[in-house]
């Protein structure tokens, strides 16, 4: 269970949060949906350790992230727009330096078959810079899976992707999501995100502007009541 109580985010006189109460059940796939500019990005970086709140708390099982971000982090795989990738290093040796962070046992085996499992073991021992915007995020897949997280933190992953790409990591989501990970998806992309997601949210503003249940969304609706939430600025 992740439960977000009271969380707010300042830049000087900016607020990027303004107070978010949230309780994510373990095993859920909540997909976060919001214009540019209304936290989401800030919020998945709080979660992730990356960046500290101004004010409130953040619980996982009752613990207090601020108390427990040294081990939170062993749980969590973090993925996002931006790949983060060594592009001077091999696709191994990639994964081979955050295989020594995560001090993981029989890393060698590990690596081989997170390479495996996207596609990649082919090209084990190409340098990053010769892979493609898909092959790159594919990669950065396999890092965030090497230590086997319970937690997946998501920023954007279908951005720049090819429709190959793209179709594969919705496949690899969806196979995720059936192993009853909890996993936060960032997405400007509503069929995606409603198609995986147990549960919604909407960020306007750094507040969240709406909070359902997947099974009680439609699409065509929700797409209306999404555009008219962002265009009152969450007072739909």
């Amino acid at each position: 269970m992740i439960v977000v109580k009271n969380l707010t985010k300042s830049f000087g006189t900016h607020y990027a949060l303004r107070g978010i109460n949230l309780e994510i059940p373990t095993g859920t796939f909540l997909s976060i949906f919001g214009p540019n500019g209304a936290g989401k990005t800030t919020f998945i970086r709080i979660l992730s350790t990356l960046s500290r709140p101004s004010t409130g708390e953040i619980y996982f099982d009752d613990k207090n992230l601020r108390d427990h971000a040294e081990s939170f982090r062993q749980r969590i795989g973090v993925i996002g727009h931006s790949t983060f990738l060594y592009d001077e290093l091999t696709a191994f040796e990639n994964l081979q330096f955050y295989a020594k962070l995560y001090s993981l046992p029989d890393a060698r085996k590990r690596i081989q078959q997170a390479l495996e499992e996207v596609g990649l073991l082919a090209r084990a021992d190409d340098f990053v810079r010769t892979f493609s915007r898909g092959m790159q995020q594919r990669l950065s897949i396999a890092r965030a899976m090497l230590h086997q997280p319970d937690i997946l933190l998501l920023d954007e992953p279908f951005t720049g992707l090819d429709q190959h790409a793209s179709s594969m990591l919705k496949h690899w989501l969806s196979e995720l999501k059936s192993e009853k990970r909890t996993i936060l998806l960032v997405t400007h992309d509503l069929t995606h995100g409603l198609e995986l997601a147990d549960q919604v949210a909407i960020f306007v503003r750094g507040k969240v502007a709406y909070f359902e249940s997947a099974d009680h969304v439609d699409e065509t609706e929700f797409q209306a009541h999404y555009h008219k939430v962002v265009a009152a600025g969450g007072a739909a």
